[in-house]
């Protein structure tokens, strides 16, 4: 690539960023980002990057990360960059995409209205809980999925002739239909009603499985009581092998615990969010997405099209 591509990170998963950089055969532009006693956070670039095309690697999970993320696009705003991208490999806000209860924020639509205030001329994100999000931008927004990353998994490791894949609830059923019909499977989902912020309770599941091996499809695992919930009711069904994946790790709360003590043979999840040691059962495998992410990268910045990629 030539030196018009500028890539830059915050400090919320710069493991990836060098993945992407790796990939993209760049150096990890020079930025330091530092918090002072009082929490305040502090951000320098140490480099020109006057009329280039700059891309900010940042997943948006803890409030800090979302303040670097700011803090970062408007510095590179003010350092006449030509034109910034926002890469927000989990936008976590996605989940508050409506008002479902009186009196509360629409925060995805918030955050979204803040990150193109702070400098965002571009996002490039991917699986959001809700894919409607990503027009609640005012500025172009490309839409990534992890599909094609953990479907050659899968499809490398298993036979996949006695396979159902299922999603996690009926609103999944569409993200996990894409993971059946690339793996040539059957599709079927769990009817389920949230009972609190860490449980929910599982009341059908709809679809053959039966007999069969399953492979849970979900946008993330985040406490994973829902994942928990999902591999008990399907055992009532005298399932077989119970895998599980998703796109985003968080593995939040108790949720290595609750891995531990659950009844799958693996939980693969990837890398747009960092998943420390600690968490990592072995159970999990954590994929990487960063040549998914390069290649977009390239692609904007060519002018090439980003969704080819999933053709």
């Amino acid at each position: 690539m030539n030196d018009r591509l500028k890539v830059f990170s915050g400090t919320a998963n710069p493991q990836l960023a060098q993945e992407i950089c790796a990939h993209l055969e760049v150096a990890l532009g020079a930025a330091n980002i530092s918090t002072f006693s009082n929490d305040n956070i502090f951000v320098h670039i140490g480099e020109n990057v006057r009329e280039r095309d700059v891309f900010v690697v940042q997943p948006v999970q803890t409030p800090a990360s979302i303040v670097e993320l700011l803090l970062l696009l408007d510095t590179l705003r003010s350092a006449s960059a030509a034109r910034i991208t926002a890469v927000i490999p989990y936008y976590s806000y996605a989940r508050s995409d409506k008002k479902d209860m009186p009196r509360i924020s629409i925060a995805a639509r918030l955050l979204a209205d803040v990150i193109v205030r702070a400098g965002a001329n571009r996002v490039l994100t991917m699986t959001l809980h809700s894919p409607q999000v990503q027009g609640f931008f005012s500025v172009p927004c490309d839409h990534l999925a992890a599909t094609p990353i953990l479907c050659d998994y899968f499809a490398a490791k298993l036979d996949l002739s006695d396979f159902v894949a299922l999603a996690a609830d009926a609103g999944s059923a569409k993200r996990a239909g894409a993971y059946a019909q690339r793996l040539d499977i059957p599709l079927a989902f769990v009817d389920k009603r949230r009972v609190s912020d860490l449980d929910v309770e599982v009341r059908n599941v709809v679809g053959e499985v039966r007999g069969k091996h399953v492979i849970i499809f979900d946008d993330e695992i985040a406490a994973a009581g829902s994942l928990a919930e999902t591999v008990n009711a399907i055992r009532r069904f005298d399932v077989g092998d119970v895998y599980a994946a998703a796109t985003h790790g968080v593995l939040s709360g108790p949720a290595p615990e609750r891995i531990r003590d659950m009844d799958v043979r693996e939980v693969v999840v990837t890398n747009t969010v960092h998943v420390p040691p600690e968490k990592r059962d072995a159970k999990v495998t954590v994929l990487s997405v960063a040549s998914l992410f390069g290649e977009a990268i390239k692609r904007i910045h060519t002018g090439e099209s980003v969704s080819a990629l999933f053709s």
